[in-house]
């Protein structure tokens, strides 16, 4: 479950990251961009689609390695292998990260089914994947499972049921150290 976090974190920092990079394409000098500013353009950019909301970052770090992002509820959903959305939930939002051959999915989703069944359905899922999911919480409305396959696929799920909807964040990544 270590790995698991480690991913979650590196999600996290890496869109931080992205983020940041394009922050720095703004030219506020005037109309001639400084030489940093040319050197953060060419490593990153980081733009918000005004007619879908979609983000986009990408960003190469010094040893030339590219990391792409794209989150938002149009981002087409693509999971690995053995890992499908939950029947008739809506997609709520979609962040793909991806780096060499490294992948980060965190899939929002929204249900009208029971809580228990989304958890089940993702625990078989993650089974038959080879995830041993050695992590399950249950905290009041709250229930998250969690685990690592041995080839370092991390998987968690986490779901809270309230009223009639079940809220869930699936995240499934490997490779981003």
């Amino acid at each position: 479950m270590k790995r698991s976090v480690r991913t979650a974190r590196l999600a996290t920092y890496a869109i931080a990251a992205l983020s940041l990079a394009g922050c720095g394409t703004e030219n506020r000098g005037g109309e001639n961009p400084t030489d940093a500013e040319e050197e953060i353009a060419a490593r990153g950019s980081y733009d918000i689609d005004a007619a879908t909301g979609e983000t986009r970052a990408r960003y190469t770090d010094d040893d030339g390695t590219t990391t792409t992002m794209r989150s938002g509820e149009s981002v087409p959903v693509a999971l690995p292998a053995g890992f499908a959305v939950y029947p008739g939930a809506r997609i709520v939002n979609n962040t793909r990260v991806e780096q060499a051959d490294g992948l980060l999915v965190l899939l929002d989703l929204e249900s009208e089914a029971p809580l228990e069944d989304m958890v089940s359905y993702y625990r078989k899922q993650a089974e038959a994947a080879g995830v041993d999911v050695a992590t399950s919480i249950q905290s009041g409305p709250m229930t998250m499972i969690g685990g690592e396959a041995s080839d370092g696929t991390s998987f968690s799920f986490t779901a809270t049921r309230e009223g009639e909807v079940t809220t869930a964040q699936l995240s499934i990544g490997r490779g981003l150290e």
